[in-house]
């Protein structure tokens, strides 16, 4: 292929989209509305599409990796969010250190994976 790939941007559908537009916006994502049911989050050169649709096989099964600077820094960004205070079914679990580099995970209130990880040798 000639053209240069520009963006990936996978769809994710949210159980309670009115909360789940609040997660992300308080991740740092900026939303931008494009329908009554579908909005675009971008944070920097990354973006995702969230829907108003939710099918629980599906949404379970989704998982996002995200690359960052720093594992643990991220992680601490994380915790002084208040994420599981604020969203009932949210999830956030530590750093854990494999071969390759390191990673924090968060569920979304739908139950999306989100991994946030650093590599060690890129």
């Amino acid at each position: 292929m000639k053209q240069k790939i520009k963006s990936i941007r996978p769809f994710i559908g949210a159980k309670n989209f009115d909360e789940s537009r609040s997660f992300y916006r308080d991740l740092g994502f900026e939303e931008v509305v494009l329908e009554s049911k579908l909005s675009v989050l971008k944070n920097q050169e990354i973006a995702f599409y969230l829907q108003d649709y939710y099918a629980k096989e599906w949404i379970e099964n989704t998982m996002i990796f995200v690359e960052v600077e720093s594992a643990d820094s991220y992680y601490e960004e994380l915790q002084a969010l208040n994420l599981l205070e604020k969203y009932k079914n949210t999830k956030l679990t530590p750093v854990r250190t494999m071969d390759w580099g390191k990673e924090c995970f968060v569920h979304d209130p739908s139950g999306v994976l989100w991994h946030f990880g650093e590599f060690f040798n890129r």
